[in-house]
């Protein structure tokens, strides 16, 4: 029997070259990790450690605002909060759930959802059946470059449905979170809410801080008026931590370490002042891992708040003149023939500093779902609209008229209506006669004023002829008239002030339309900084809000050392001999000081001495309700300027009322007022006068007190001795 031949098998062969090829690619593995371990370890092990240094800017309080005597008028309101910090590399569902768990322990207002948030806020929750919204053909579309990635979003909004993006009270509440935690930046804290935070909330919130990451409570401001709406309007408004940066000054306000979220001054002297009230931010160096973790904090620089700014308003003096104002309109506008009446305005400003000491407007205003009218503040008024002022102008008419050798002191003209041909006969109220420049003043003469343009246009009066003027005498008196403030902008320290307006035509009537104060318009600020040029002798001294700067500190009831004082401005000085101004201040004293003055009856009989001047404007009403009338409508500006006492001047005064009545004749409420504005600053003054004596003589009674004390002291120490 023939053996069998044994059967080879390969299997252990194969097994060996598996093992071998085992240990080759342990033995490389191997190799590897030595080479990552031994060559490049030290790298890996440092990438792994690697941070990186954010510095953050927050934030500080504002500085406050003070009258002139120190009155509180603008604080920072403490306010409960509710922020959250968003780490670099927070995903937005991660954002959504703590955004869900803060919706169960506070209320957010849902009012700013808007629909697009509510189908974004669709979209993050539901991906998949967003992603079903686009079909492949359009896919494919972005693919061949005919659309863009945008572009299929822009679908997927256009096709979720109503249903769809309709959300429940807490979702809607928990979408408002969230639309506050993206709209924040990386590492800085974002206000999620801030006002009515309850006790409740602020517990709740602050007992789960550990399960909502990036959110923590702290405190917030909001700026708070002392005296309410009392010149808020002037002082401005401040934009919210929604706003944050204004769009329109985006740019600037980047450039100059803002963050987007900043709360800036938006309006007057809050935007004015913003510099300095915006205080020093605190900055912070945030050391953060891969992960966006914070791993250290480092304060590179404290912040400190704003300075604090002292206003040249004296506060009781304000109130006082808009309770005259209020007053006045009341009474007035229950008279006849004073439908379009609805606005008052006074100024006084110290007219050798330039310290406006009251800011004063009222209006009238109509609620339009009620249909009721209230008495609203209207301060900005005297440097945002602009009125005939009628004869208040003629002390800078007479000083142009000398200036331009038209008339001379002591110049006569009769006063009888003048008739130019073509025209209607243009005088005076009453016809005066024979009378020179001061009596022109006193008694307010149209047709004095009316000859002294005619001859600074180098024209010839005749009786029932044409008038044939240089038209250049517009440019003359105007150039003139701009010396003392009227027709160009005062300077003050506030943003939007406008010039007034200026008349295009330029005929012969125009002209003495001019020379009257019925032609161009001016603001109230304007008149009174006019007036006060004449009551200082000829300086325009630039009005101004801000009286000084204070270094902010640390204790609440305590003022700052001085930064800066604000000291007076002179814009220009009249070009004019020192006494012509003398000559012009004697008409004006004899129109409240003589018998025959048009303001005599209100200021001759007074302690203090007044000088100032009367004007009455035609006009045309282009009140809010213009529109209700096809034709324009004749109306009557009301005015007054001057400054007391009459040879000393320490306060300067315009008061203006437009529209103050239809007709001829009729109430006198500029006086009235200035009457009694001028009754007040020196009641108030004679009152702060006898409360300084007092206080005076409190305190040498007590040092006196103190000295006889030590006195006997030494006496009785003596006997002591002894």
């Amino acid at each position: 029997m023939n053996k069998k031949k044994k059967k080879k098998t390969h299997v252990p062969f194969r097994l060996n070259i598996l093992f071998f090829l085992v240990f080759v690619l342990f033995s490389a593995l191997i190799l590897r990790l030595g080479v990552v371990q031994i060559v490049y370890g030290d790298d890996y092990r440092r990438e792994i450690e690697k941070t990186e240094e954010v510095t953050v800017n927050n934030s500080v309080p504002r500085g406050k605002m003070y009258d002139r005597n120190l009155k509180l008028m603008v604080d920072n309101q403490p306010l409960d909060a509710i922020t959250y910090t968003r780490k670099q590399g927070t995903k937005q569902t991660e954002m959504v759930e703590t955004a869900e768990k803060l919706a169960k322990l506070i209320e957010k207002d849902t009012n700013k959802v808007t629909e697009r948030d509510k189908k974004d806020f669709w979209i993050l929750n539901h991906p998949k059946l967003a992603a079903k919204k686009i079909t492949d053909k359009e896919r494919k579309k972005v693919e061949q470059g005919e659309l863009e990635e945008s572009d299929l979003y822009k679908l997927q909004l256009k096709r979720i449905t109503e249903e769809e993006a309709k959300l429940s009270k807490k979702d809607m509440e928990t979408l408002a979170i969230y639309r506050e935690f993206a709209s924040g930046y990386a590492l800085t804290p974002q206000i999620v809410k801030n006002k009515k935070v309850t006790k409740e909330e602020f517990a709740r919130v602050s007992e789960n801080l550990d399960s909502l990451p990036g959110v923590d409570i702290s405190t917030d401001w909001d700026r708070f008026y002392t005296y309410n709406k009392t010149l808020k309007s002037v002082l401005g408004k401040v934009s919210s931590s929604e706003e944050g940066l204004p769009s329109e000054s985006l740019d600037y306000y980047l450039a100059r370490d803002y963050s987007r979220n900043d709360r800036v001054g938006k309006s007057y002297i809050e935007q004015q002042y913003e510099d300095i009230l915006q205080g020093q931010k605190a900055k912070v160096r945030n050391v953060t891992d891969k992960s966006g973790n914070i791993v250290d904090s480092e304060v590179i620089t404290e912040g400190q708040r704003g300075k604090d700014l002292i206003l040249t308003i004296d506060m009781d003096l304000q109130l006082a003149t808009e309770k005259i104002i209020e007053k006045q309109l009341i009474a007035k506008k229950k008279l006849g023939n004073t439908k379009f009446l609805d606005r008052a305005f006074v100024v006084m400003m110290d007219p050798n500093t330039g310290e406006v000491l009251t800011m004063a407007g009222k209006k009238y205003e109509k609620d339009p779902k009620t249909g009721r009218s209230s008495i609203e503040d209207f301060a900005l008024g005297n440097i945002t609209t602009s009125y005939t002022m009628g004869s208040s102008v003629k002390g800078a008419t007479v000083l142009t008229g000398y200036q331009q050798g038209a008339i001379q002191p002591g110049t006569y003209f009769y006063d009888t209506k003048l008739k130019i041909k073509g025209t209607k006969a243009k005088g005076s109220y009453s016809n005066f006669g024979n009378i020179n420049d001061l009596t022109a003043l006193k008694v307010s003469s149209n047709v004095y004023m009316f000859r002294t343009a005619i001859n600074i246009a180098g024209a010839h009066y005749v009786p029932n002829e044409p008038l044939n003027i240089n038209s250049s005498a517009f440019s003359t008196i105007r150039n003139s008239f701009a010396q003392f403030g009227l027709g160009t902008r005062t300077g003050i320290d506030l943003p939007n002030e406008m010039s007034g307006f200026k008349g295009s035509e330029t005929s012969p009537g125009k002209l003495l339309d001019l020379a009257i104060g019925q032609y161009d318009t001016y603001t109230p600020m304007q008149l009174v900084q006019y007036v006060s040029t004449i009551a200082n002798g000829g300086n325009r001294m630039k009005p101004h809000m801000v009286k000084e700067i204070r270094e902010p500190v640390d204790d609440n009831e305590e003022l700052g050392p001085v930064d800066e004082d604000i000291s007076p401005t002179v814009m220009n000085r009249l070009d004019m001999k020192g006494d012509w101004i003398k000559r012009v201040q004697s008409g004006f004293e004899k129109v409240t000081m003589e018998q025959g003055g048009t303001a005599y009856t209100y200021f001759g009989h007074k302690p203090y001495t007044v000088a100032a001047k009367t004007g009455t404007a035609q006009a045309f009403y282009d009140g809010p309700n213009r529109t209700d009338y096809s034709e324009p409508q004749d109306t009557m500006n009301i005015t007054l300027v001057g400054y007391a006492p009459a040879k000393n001047p320490e306060v300067a005064f315009a008061v203006v009322v437009p529209w103050a009545y239809q007709g001829h004749t009729g109430h006198s409420m500029s006086k009235e007022i200035g009457e009694e504005i001028m009754d007040t600053y020196f009641k108030l003054k004679k009152e702060r006068a006898k409360k300084e004596n007092t206080e005076t003589s409190t305190d040498l009674k007590v040092e006196n007190g103190k000295d006889v004390q030590k006195d006997q002291a030494e006496v009785r120490k003596s006997q002591e001795n002894e």
